[in-house]
């Protein structure tokens, strides 16, 4: 017999599959972190700061291993560092996160 029903467990997967990835939303934090002061410049110290933010917001909760992961791919999606502003910097934090989905 076929179901007819929409399983909330089916909506729940169907939601969870639309959101960004972890790494993703790491890279959103950490660009929501650098617009708090869009003019000023981004260093090493200001990202690494904003990152470990984020890390804490979104995966400190996880497993290690997904942890680790979801920072390994959110470092490699990571923008140069190039003398911009930070607003400028968290706009290639969005566009890199798009890319990651």
């Amino acid at each position: 017999m076929e179901r007819t029903d929409h399983n909330s467990a089916d909506e729940a997967l169907r939601h969870l599959l639309g959101q960004p990835s972890y790494a993703a939303q790491v890279l959103l934090v950490t660009a929501t972190i650098l617009e708090l002061a869009p003019t000023r410049p981004v260093d090493h110290e200001t990202r690494e700061h904003a990152l470990d933010v984020a890390h804490d917001a979104i995966l400190a909760t996880l497993p290690d291993p997904v942890s680790r992961d979801a920072m390994d791919r959110a470092y490699r999606a990571l923008p140069e560092l190039t003398g911009i502003s930070r607003g400028e910097y968290a706009l290639r934090l969005r566009h890199a996160a798009k890319e990651l989905g």
